[in-house]
């Protein structure tokens, strides 16, 4: 099997939506799915962080069992919004090289409504893998928009995090792999994503004194 790029967004879509999952506490989650939408008390001048792979949210909650993040919720949001956030975001950290300097980029995040960070993907057993998996943090007009514009479904998975997390447990891990979400490459060309890739540049090795 080859193995994907190492910045590459793969996520569950439709022709008119792509899946991002969160995990909330109860209280907050189970009405959100109830409703298909965010309910008042889902604070929206806060950041929130979406995430297309199950398996990194899975890693994030802890299947499901973490305190505050027992409800996993599958949101689905339109491709428009989800562009539009990719479009508008800058990477969450410092990258010497692709940054003028730390000023400029501290200036950058702070006009930025959404910021992108990339972690290991993960396999079922919850390790790290060699590529990553995108993270988006919406802040400001990205979150209001989130909540109130792109999403149009809200779907809770915990029974499905807590089944695939069982035959994990049990060895079963043909049977687990066919039980998650199918997500493919995200057709995200470079207008969406180029400014979001940027590698660290590699440390030069060092000279040997004499």
């Amino acid at each position: 099997m080859s193995v994907p790029p190492k910045h590459q967004i793969r996520a569950l879509y439709t022709e008119s939506t792509v899946t991002v999952y969160q995990a909330y506490d109860p209280s907050l989650g189970l009405p959100a799915a109830r409703d298909g939408r965010f309910p008042a008390a889902w604070k929206r001048e806060r950041m929130t962080w979406i995430k297309p792979s199950f398996l990194w949210m899975m890693y994030r909650c802890g299947w499901g069992l973490k305190e505050g993040q027992q409800t996993v919720l599958a949101v689905e949001i339109t491709h428009a919004g989800f562009a539009w956030a990719l479009r508008n975001a800058c990477l969450s950290h410092y990258v010497r090289g692709v940054h003028p300097d730390r000023d400029a980029w501290s200036r950058l995040l702070r006009r930025s409504p959404a910021r992108v960070q990339w972690d290991p993907e993960r396999d079922l057993r919850l390790a790290a893998l060699p590529y990553r998996s995108l993270q988006l943090g919406l802040a400001g007009e990205a979150s209001r928009r989130y909540a109130d514009e792109w999403t149009v479904g809200i779907r809770d998975v915990t029974p499905l995090a807590h089944r695939i997390h069982a035959l994990v447990r049990a060895g079963e891990l043909d049977a687990a792999r066919a039980e998650l979400p199918e997500e493919r490459p995200y057709p995200a060309g470079p207008e969406l994503i180029a400014h979001l890739v940027a590698e660290e540049p590699a440390t030069a090795p060092a000279r040997n004194t004499p």
